[in-house]
């Protein structure tokens, strides 16, 4: 497996290791696994279609808001 050698503040190090230790996987391991799931992020296939864009009803329409109510000044 290869290996990739990058250097850190020792206070994110520390934070590192401390978080590694409470998911109970090595340094290496915990790094690894926030790298892969940093450039796994990506919106499934069909994602925009099936959900986003799933709607099946007629158009959204926004009602008429009104005016703005008035509201006192804070402060004074």
């Amino acid at each position: 497996m290869p290996q990739i050698h990058f250097y850190v503040p020792r206070e994110l190090a520390s934070k590192i290791n401390d978080r590694a230790i409470e998911s109970g996987m090595s340094t290496s391991r915990y790094v690894a696994e926030i790298v892969k799931r940093d450039l796994d992020s990506s919106w499934p296939e069909g994602f925009f279609e099936e959900v986003a864009g799933g709607w099946q009803g007629g158009p959204l329409e926004r009602s008429d808001q009104g005016e703005p109510e008035s509201r006192d000044l804070l402060g004074r």
